[in-house]
C-alpha cells in the first residue's frame, strides 16, 4: 500500500499502522477466527477419509474390486467443485468484502456436511460433497488474502504458518473424531457433530471488516487491477514452479490422508486405535512442523532470499526416505518413521503459501490463491483419490503408497529448482511498494 493523494481518508490509519510495521487493527482477531474456521475445514475433509471403509461397506458389496475407486470419487466430488468454484469466487473476493464471501461459504459447507450424514444413497452423499466443495471454494482464496493484507511481509511467514497449522490439527481431529464416532455411533453421526460449530463461525464472519473497507463500509477501489496484472502473475516463474511443487505435494499428502485408513487396515491395524494414533502423530508432528517451517523461513529470509523454497524443498527430500521406511517397517515400530515423514511433509505449508502471497500483487492476490487452488487440486489430490484407489483395489495399498513416495521426491526437487527465481520475483513486488 502506497499512501498518496488518492489514498482514501478512511484508510489513512491503516496506512500509518502498516508503515510503522504494526499489524493493522483487528489483525489478531481476524487471524483467530480464520484459524478456527480452517480447523473445521480440515476436520470436515478428513472425517470423510477416516470413515471411507465404513461408507464403502454401507454402499458397496465387499467383493467389488472397484469399490475403493468409487468411494474415492467422493473426494473428487469435493475437490473438483472446490477447484472450479475457487477461481470464480476468488475474482469476486477481489471486488467485494471477503468476509461476506467467507461467512456465506462456511455456512454453506457446514449445512452440506450435515447433509452428508443424512444421505440415504451414494448418489445423495456424492451431491452433498459437491456443495461442501463450493462452500470451501469461497473460503480458500479469501482467507489467506485477508491475512496478507493485514500483516507485513517480514512476519507473514509466521502468520501463514499459524493459519495453516489448522491443517495438521484439523486433519488429526478429523481422523480421531471419524474413527471414534464411527466405531461407537456410526459414520453418520460424525458428520452431524461438525455442523453446529461451522454455522456459528460463519455467522461470526459477518461481524468482521475487510481490511480494504473504510468507514463508509465500501470496498475501496485502490489498488486498481488490470489485465496486465493478471498477465504478470502468470508470467512469474516462481509462482508457476510453486504451483507445480504444491501440486505434487498435494497429490502425496491428499492421497496419504484419504487412504490412510485403508492402508492401516491393510497392515492389520484396528480402525479406531490405528486412526487415533495416526491422528495424534499428524497433530503433533504436523503442528510443530508447520509452525517451525514458517519461523525458520522468515528468519533465513535476510540471509537467503529463496528461503521459503529452500525450507519447502529440503523438507520434502528428507520426508521421502522416512516414508519409504514406514512401508517396510513392522508395526508398532513403523509409527516412528511415519512420525518423521509427516513432520517433514508439513514443513513446506507456511513457506510455500507465503511465497504465493509475496510474488503476487495485492490487487490480484485472491485470484492468485484461487488459481493455485484450481491447479493443485485438479492435478493433485483429485487424481490421487481415484488413482491410488484403483492401484490399491487391483494390487494392494503397499504399491499405492510406493507411488506416493516417488511423488514426494519430485515435489522437493521442484521447489529447489524454483529457488533461482523466487528472490527476483519477490523483489519486483516489493519494489512496487505493494507487498
Amino acid at each position: 500500500m502506497i499512501y498518496n493523494r488518492r489514498t482514501p481518508n478512511c484508510n489513512r490509519q491503516l496506512f500509518m499502522e502498516a508503515s510503522r510495521g504494526k499489524p493493522l487493527t483487528g489483525s489478531y482477531v481476524a487471524l483467530a477466527l480464520l484459524l478456527a474456521i480452517n480447523l473445521f475445514n480440515y476436520i470436515d475433509r478428513q472425517i470423510l477419509a477416516a470413515l471411507e471403509p465404513d461408507i464403502r461397506a454401507a454402499f458397496f458389496a465387499p467383493n467389488d474390486p472397484n469399490a475403493m475407486m468409487r468411494t474415492g470419487w467422493l473426494g473428487d466430488a469435493f475437490f473438483v467443485t472446490y477447484m472450479v468454484s475457487a477461481p470464480i469466487l476468488g475474482l469476486l473476493a477481489d471486488r467485494v468484502s471477503r468476509w461476506i464471501i467467507i461467512g456465506s461459504a462456511v455456512i454453506l459447507w457446514s449445512l452440506a456436511s450435515g447433509g452428508s450424514g443424512l444421505a440415504a444413497t451414494f448418489t445423495i452423499l456424492f451431491a452433498t460433497r459437491i456443495f461442501v466443495g463450493i462452500g470451501e471454494g469461497g473460503y480458500g482464496p479469501a482467507a489467506p488474502t485477508i491475512l496478507s493484507d493485514l500483516f507485513r511481509i517480514e512476519i507473514r511467514g509466521r502468520v501463514m504458518a499459524i493459519f495453516y497449522a489448522a491443517i495438521p490439527v484439523g486433519s488429526a481431529l478429523g481422523y480421531v473424531i471419524g474413527g471414534l464416532i464411527g466405531a461407537h455411533l456410526g459414520w453418520r453421526w460424525a458428520f452431524y457433530l461438525v455442523t453446529p460449530p461451522g454455522l456459528l463461525l460463519g455467522l461470526l464472519s459477518f461481524l468482521q471488516r475487510d481490511p480494504r473497507v473504510g468507514a463508509d463500509h465500501v470496498v475501496q477501489k485502490s489498488p486498481r487491477r488490470n489485465l496486465g496484472d493478471y498477465v504478470r502473475l502468470f508470467r512469474t516463474r516462481s509462482y508457476l514452479i510453486n504451483c507445480v511443487a504444491q501440486t505434487l505435494m498435494t497429490f502425496a499428502t491428499g492421497g496419504l490422508g484419504f487412504w490412510a485408513s485403508a492402508y492401516l487396515r491393510y497392515r492389520n491395524q484396528s480402525p479406531d486405535v490405528g486412526m487415533t494414533i495416526f491422528g495424534l502423530i499428524t497433530v503433533v508432528a504436523g503442528l510443530v512442523s508447520t509452525l517451525l517451517g514458517g519461523v525458520i523461513a522468515d528468519r533465513l529470509r535476510s540471509r537467503f532470499a529463496g528461503s521459503y523454497f529452500w525450507v519447502s524443498g529440503i523438507g520434502m527430500l528428507i520426508a521421502c526416505p522416512f516414508f519409504i521406511a514406514t512401508l517396510y517397517t513392522p508395526f508398532p515400530v513403523a509409527w516412528i518413521p511415519m512420525f518423521v515423514a509427516i513432520f517433514f511433509l508439513f514443513l513446506n505449508t507456511g513457506p510455500s503459501n507465503t511465497a504465493l502471497a509475496n510474488v503476487s500483487l495485492p490487487a490480484v492476490r485472491a485470484t492468485a490463491f484461487a488459481v493455485n487452488i484450481l491447479v493443485i487440486h485438479a492435478l493433485g489430490d483429485v487424481q490421487a483419490f481415484w488413482l491410488l484407489g484403483y492401484i490399491g483395489g487391483h494390487t494392494n495399498m503397499h504399491v499405492a503408497f510406493l507411488v506416493v513416495s516417488g511423488i514426494i521426491l519430485l515435489s522437493g526437487l521442484a521447489w529447489l529448482v524454483g529457488v533461482k527465481y523466487l528472490p527476483a520475483d519477490t523483489a519486483a513486488v516489493e519494489t512496487a511498494g505493494t507487498v
